[in-house]
């Protein structure tokens, strides 16, 4: 729960720095508060950055009040939504089962769904880690889709706001494993869909974390409350997507 009306200030310094080039050719996505979307749409207009939601409600209309559903989001201005965030499972008890039905409505909407996954510290330090993320992208993802509208994004929730971070030989390893579980899922275009890495992303630690084999992004929580701090770890990115082109 982060944003104000006031912080609009730095969705506007993010879009002066894409509309400077500091992002290169990376995509550069924000996803502020439902009551803040239309107006960071507004600011986006006009320039590459896209904006998103963090969450939608399984079903398109009905009698859920305080829900947003993914119409909803797309008539705002957003593009994006993020669904299965480990906080949202965690507070909310939401199945894999609940986000895959939210990503198939957030489809028919138009809407790109970035995925969430990712264990515990104890799932890891019992050896559950990869059960645990295989049951997340076979229950939560959606089969029937075009790859282009979807995102998966990997988050160990230990290391989410803890600054703690994983090692870049377990983030490889993950995102590997997480590589081949979406291609047996989605035969037809996994391997172009795009695995995030979210947890503990910061400018200081972004060049090494973007340069690992199978992370195509970051999901970057606190360092993108701070324009500076969030187009730096884009501009990271941009110097990656350089170097492999």
């Amino acid at each position: 729960m982060n944003g104000l009306k006031a912080d609009l200030v730095e969705v506007e310094k993010t879009r002066e720095a894409l509309v400077a080039g500091v992002a290169g050719e990376a995509e550069v996505l924000v996803c502020p508060p439902s009551t803040l979307i239309a107006a960071a749409a507004d600011i986006a207009r006009g320039s590459d950055l896209k904006i998103g939601g963090q969450n939608c409600h399984k079903n398109e209309s009905g009698p859920h009040t305080g829900s947003i559903s993914p119409g909803m989001l797309v008539d705002a201005g957003a593009t994006y939504v993020i669904l299965g965030h480990s906080e949202r499972r965690a507070d909310h008890h939401e199945t894999n089962a609940a986000v895959k039905v939210k990503a198939v409505t957030a489809k028919a909407a138009g809407l790109t769904s970035i995925i969430c996954v990712g264990e515990t510290k104890e799932d890891r330090d019992l050896g559950r880690a990869h059960l645990v993320v295989r049951r997340q992208i076979q229950g939560s993802l959606p089969t029937d889709i075009d790859a282009r509208q979807l995102v998966v994004a990997y988050e160990p929730i230990w290391a989410i706001g803890t600054g703690v971070t994983p090692s870049c030989a377990d983030i490889a390893e993950m995102h590997a494993f997480m590589r081949k579980e979406v291609m047996a899922l989605i035969p037809e275009g996994g391997d172009t869909i795009r695995l995030l890495y979210g947890g503990s992303v910061k400018p200081s630690n972004a060049a090494e974390i973007l340069a690992v084999e199978n992370v195509d992004g970051a999901l970057v929580g606190g360092a993108s409350l701070k324009s500076k701090d969030f187009m730096a770890i884009a501009a990271v990115y941009a110097k990656e997507l350089s170097t492999a082109g």
